[in-house]
């Protein structure tokens, strides 16, 4: 347990004496992990609003896949990435492993089924009929997506948050 302490004790020295070294890679990880998460939000919640208002069929696997993505394991993801990106994969050409490029791939693979899956359930929330409502009122449908986002706000915003906490927890 001395050796835990005394390694935490070296690190807020490091952090507090503005060591350029320790910056330059927490400025690296919030980098990536912003970029990480802003993708998986550009591409998530889109994903996770079609499903959550749409029936069709598979949709109920579609939702499954979802699920199942939300609890892979992150060596699993960056075993995968690594075989994509790796000299002799179908990326390898491309000259990305190992770089920051990369880490945003994995962490993007982590956090979009997370967001999708918390987007999904934030619509799920709203009251089957709000969205006819919306229509009856003759509401366009770029204005139907924004009064439903509204509506969904602090579950989209759940999801955000859940998107960047589950690449910082792996």
């Amino acid at each position: 347990m001395e050796v835990f302490w005394n390694g935490f004790i070296i690190a807020v020295k490091l952090l507090l004496s503005g060591d350029r070294e320790v910056l330059e890679i927490a400025l690296l990880t919030l980098k990536v992990s912003g970029t990480a998460t802003v993708i998986a939000v550009l591409i998530g919640v889109p994903i996770g609003f079609f499903l959550a208002l749409t029936s069709f069929p598979g949709r109920n696997i579609v939702v499954s896949i979802v699920n199942f993505g939300m609890g892979l394991p992150p060596v699993v993801v960056g075993l995968f990435v690594w075989l994509l990106l790796s000299r002799y994969g179908p990326l390898g050409l491309l000259g990305l492993l190992y770089t920051p490029t990369a880490m945003v791939i994995a962490q993007g693979i982590i956090a979009f089924p997370v967001v999708t899956g918390f987007t999904l359930a934030a619509f799920q929330q709203l009251h089957p009929k709000l969205k006819l409502q919306i229509l009856s009122l003759g509401a366009s449908r770029l204005q139907l997506l924004w009064l439903m986002a509204r509506e969904a706000r602090l579950g989209l915003l759940a999801a955000v948050m859940a998107g960047l906490e589950g690449q910082c927890q792996r």
